[in-house]
């Protein structure tokens, strides 16, 4: 698996940019990857047309959108770019906008990328380090922050016992779920693994990270799906709980939500 500062060289990072409105911030995270020879220019559009057919999903927490699209021909090679804005813009998300930092991900498949979908959850997930990546005065030095890929910890609350009667190794399954299955889907799935790990629930509960076409399917799987506002809205009733997380990189609001899906 490739670490993030692999996926994500100097080269693929803008700070400062302009852009007049949502579709610029994306076009210009996407040409950063045309440039560093992760995807055509193909890509980018696809990129555009996620967010204008599946809404604003892609913005997972507050000033932070995440684009990306489905594994394509467009892509050449699993890569990462960073653009951050100079002055904000609007995505149209209910609570998250607006949006200063565009990340975009370019992926041949799911299993490529893990490795730094999990950094990249823990680094803007704590405080302090998104405060660096945010304030990074160069490219250069904002690589290094990356680099670091400190494993952060954020104090939580005491972990509860493990769910009562199900004792079996990975007895239930828990859905996290976007447009496309590789890429806000995957983030969502890294943050709730960190709860869960804290928890120790790790081998009672299992994440799997899927698309909304997939997630239908494999609802009756599931004891809970966890997702954007804007999926669940398309997912509809696929009769599980259906849980919207606001912010994709917050412990606390994940751990919140899973107390409310075990009642504890």
């Amino acid at each position: 698996m490739s670490a993030l500062s692999d996926l994500l060289p100097s080269e693929a990072i803008r700070l400062d940019a302009h852009a007049t409105d949502w579709k610029q911030a994306v076009r210009d995270a996407g040409e950063l990857l045309v440039a560093t020879g992760t995807t055509t220019a193909d890509y980018t559009a696809e990129m555009i047309r996620n967010v204008e057919e599946n809404g604003p999903y892609i913005v997972i927490a507050p000033g932070f959108a995440f684009a990306h699209a489905r594994p394509s021909p467009a892509v050449l090679r699993t890569g990462m770019s960073w653009v951050r804005l100079a002055e904000p813009v609007e995505f149209g998300h209910e609570t998250n906008d607006p949006v200063t930092l565009v990340v975009a991900l370019a992926a041949k498949d799911a299993a490529a990328h893990t490795a730094a979908m999990a950094s990249l959850a823990r680094l803007l997930g704590d405080p302090e380090t998104s405060r660096a990546l945010h304030e990074a005065p160069t490219p250069q030095a904002l690589h290094a922050v990356l680099a670091g890929q400190q494993d952060v910890r954020t104090p939580q609350k005491a972990a509860p016992a493990a769910p009562a009667g199900r004792g079996a190794p990975g007895m239930h399954k828990i859905l996290t779920v976007c447009g496309n299955g590789v890429g806000t889907s995957l983030f969502l799935k890294n943050t709730l693994e960190q709860v869960l790990d804290r928890w120790r629930w790790g081998k009672y509960v299992t994440v799997e990270a899927t698309d909304t076409i997939s997630a239908k399917g494999k609802a009756s799987e599931a004891v809970a799906i966890l997702t954007s506002r804007e999926i669940a809205r398309t997912l509809g009733d696929v009769g599980v709980p259906v849980k919207v997380v606001e912010d994709f990189t917050s412990t606390t609001e994940v751990d919140g939500v899973l107390r409310d899906t075990y009642d504890v």
